[in-house]
């Protein structure tokens, strides 16, 4: 009888190891799971973490290439179109003071004086223009993008159809950028696209939302993807300065389409 009773004993502290040690793998498992699982936690968000820092590096560069760009561009105009010219007229004006002409040579120096320094005069205007127009700053976003609506119907290269509502519901600096990502559009369609028709719908509710479209050359957008050009990068930049949201759509032979949504 004591020796049943002390079998059974031993079954039930053998029961009892048993259960002890499947316990302690459960647990074993338990925390090699949530190691594990807190480890692809981890990973998966460092990796977030420097692709978003990757996009900000992306974005940052891309914001200095542009505004290298537009430098050398200006830094070119105003070589162009105004120092050139002023050197043309510092001679001429040094001929005059010299005296070694005669009346009539003077007046067609005057002349000649007068017509550099006028047209001078323009191309400053075309590029002060081009930095800032002056209808925006004195008229409004609205009124800026239905003159350059105007400037490209004018050229007769292209036909744009603009449907704009616009209710000034934004400062003058994300205007400004507005304006640049409609120009940049303008110019890629034309430029390379070789569009002859653009339609472009604005609206100015919740949201301003900008629909853009042309019958142009369009472009693969894989290898765009992996590599873009200086002017979707810099509409790209200006939309996330914005804290906006932009989407395309194009192919080879079939135009290309933009939506832009941009927070107030």
């Amino acid at each position: 009888m004591e020796k049943e009773l002390l079998q059974e004993d031993a079954q039930i502290i053998v029961i009892i190891l048993i259960a002890i040690l499947i316990l302690l793998l459960m647990a074993g498992a338990l925390i090699v799971f949530f190691f594990f699982s807190r480890k692809k936690i981890i990973n998966a968000e460092l990796e977030k973490a420097n692709l978003e820092l990757n996009y900000q590096k992306n974005l940052l560069h891309s914001t200095i290439e542009t505004q290298e760009k537009e430098r050398k561009r200006i830094a070119q105009d105003l070589h162009d179109a105004i120092s050139s010219k002023l050197n043309i007229v510092s001679l001429s004006t040094n001929v005059l003071i010299d005296g070694k002409i005669n009346k009539q040579e003077q007046q067609e120096t005057l002349h000649h004086i007068l017509e550099i320094t006028t047209n001078t005069l323009d191309s400053s205007r075309r590029l002060a223009h081009n930095l800032l127009p002056p209808i925006l700053e004195n008229f409004g976003l609205q009124a800026a993008m239905e003159e350059l609506c105007d400037e490209f119907n004018s050229s007769k290269k292209v036909q744009v159809d603009c449907d704009l509502e616009y209710h000034n519901s934004l400062d003058k600096d994300k205007e400004l950028h507005i304006f640049r990502i409609l120009q940049e559009l303008f110019n890629n369609s034309v430029r390379h696209g070789k569009a002859e028709k653009i339609v472009v719908v604005m609206r100015d509710q919740e949201k301003i939302t900008i629909d853009y479209k042309d019958n142009g050359q369009g472009f693969d957008t894989e290898a765009v993807l992996k590599k873009k050009g200086i002017g979707l990068k810099n509409i790209e930049s200006r939309v996330e300065i914005l804290g906006g949201e932009m989407s395309y759509s194009s192919t080879i032979g079939n135009g290309s389409e933009f939506h832009i949504l941009i927070n107030k």
